[in-house]
């Protein structure tokens, strides 16, 4: 059995999936459906969007994800290409870099949300 994230319409689910026949092939290789069995786990919790065209300042998620940390605090000055948060997508951790200098005016979500592509994570002024 494999374990495997899946998003349908915009809702992610984790699933089980087993893999019938693994390893052997035929000279034409069965159609998935055939193969493989998938039995939904539990739903994800619903990601965080962004609302409204990003700013100059705006910290955006490169991938959807789970926030794992905020670097910085409300407040902090930050250089550009400073680590400012830790996303993690497929048990790897992508680290989150300031786009710009100045000071961190707002922090939109928190460690555990979950996170879609383009989300604005924070605010940099």
């Amino acid at each position: 059995m494999k374990k495997l994230r899946v998003t349908v319409e915009g809702k992610a689910y984790e699933v089980l999936v087993e893999i019938l026949d693994e390893g052997t092939q035929t000279a034409a290789p069965m159609p998935v459906a055939q193969t493989s069995v998938a039995t939904v786990v539990a739903p994800v919790s619903a990601p965080t969007t962004a609302k409204g065209p990003a700013g100059a300042g705006d910290v955006i998620s490169p991938l959807a994800g789970k926030l794992v940390s905020i670097d910085i605090k409300l407040g902090d000055v930050v250089t550009e290409g400073a680590q400012v948060a830790t996303i993690e997508a497929m048990k790897m951790n992508t680290y989150i870099y300031a786009p710009k200098a100045g000071k961190v005016t707002a922090i939109n979500i928190t460690p555990g949300d979950g996170v879609e592509e383009g989300t604005v994570i924070l605010k940099i002024g």
